[in-house]
């Protein structure tokens, strides 16, 4: 059984764009030891009005890691400069590879904004290894209804299999390196048994509700719980109907060097991807429609 090392509370929270109130459950250069996970956000819940003008975050780079976007309310129009784009609501998960680079978008769809509603998204940041940094961008769309629920035992949950496998079941999600991202609903009372890879990172962030783990000690909404990579097997029992987010993935024991939205080895690979950045080499932003002819 892997044992506890720390239980933390998501940090402050702060505005991405004007359409995500993002809290930042951990971040690499705090816990390193989270690798491949490099950043999780958790962005609302947070009730929007109707409105006629689009929110969201305009367009910025990426290099050197995936962005993994998994939507709980709300919807979420993302294009990029690779060519790819397209809609998630609930239940769906976007996988963008960033690789070599490019520039991106995420905005509430057209029909969320004028309706209103609940937001509410996780996004978790995955590392690449050196060899794959510079790799073509790669975009996967994950469905909902292609994303499988392993029900559990008696009525008491299911088990939302994204990426890697619970109990013979396999995600949908490409990964570069071996990885299990788990969406755990439990109903209270119930319990369930993950085997989580000896060696490999281990945690869990607390989206919704009260859970007890491994029989001794509780974690409840907003709390990240960060194993020993020792040990293969956690338990946990909701004391309350819960949503537990599950990141399981096999280290990259190579440097990291970051600034913003860049994740590389050295820093001089950083200053290369803000040089190519800044000299279009990303990609260029799409020319409005309204505005070809001009």
């Amino acid at each position: 059984m892997k044992n506890i090392l720390r239980i933390q509370r998501q940090g402050e929270g702060h505005w991405v764009g004007d359409g995500f109130p993002v809290h930042t459950i951990f971040h690499y250069q705090e816990r390193p030891e989270l690798s491949p996970f490099l950043l999780l956000d958790h962005a609302g819940p947070v009730d929007f009005p109707p409105s006629d003008r689009v929110r969201g975050v305009g367009w910025h780079p990426h290099r050197g890691f995936e962005t993994v976007t998994v939507m709980y309310d709300g919807e979420v129009d993302h294009e990029d400069t690779a060519g790819h784009g397209g809609r998630i609501g609930p239940g769906d998960v976007q996988w963008m590879t960033a690789g070599a680079g490019l520039l991106h978008k995420e905005m509430h769809s057209m029909d969320f904004a004028q309706r209103g509603g609940r937001f509410e998204v996780l996004q978790l940041w995955v590392n690449l290894p050196a060899a794959w940094k510079m790799t073509p961008p790669r975009y996967q769309t994950l469905r909902a209804e292609d994303i499988p629920g392993v029900a559990l035992p008696d009525d008491g949950g299911s088990v939302h299999v994204v990426a890697g496998e619970f109990n013979g079941v396999r995600g949908p999600a490409k990964t570069v390196t071996p990885m299990n991202v788990f969406d755990v609903r439990l109903r209270a009372g119930h319990s369930v048994g993950l085997s989580l890879t000896d060696g490999y990172t281990a945690a869990l962030y607390i989206v919704k509700g009260n859970v007890l783990l491994n029989g001794v000690e509780g974690a409840s909404e907003a709390e990240l719980v960060v194993f020993d990579r020792v040990g293969d097997e956690v338990v946990f029992e909701a004391r309350t109907d819960a949503t537990v987010f599950v990141m399981n993935g096999q280290p990259i024991e190579e440097p990291v060097a970051g600034y913003g939205p860049f994740v590389m080895n050295t820093m001089q690979q950083i200053q290369e991807a803000f040089v190519d950045f800044h000299s279009g080499g990303l990609g260029k932003i799409p020319v409005p429609d309204e505005d070809v002819s001009t």
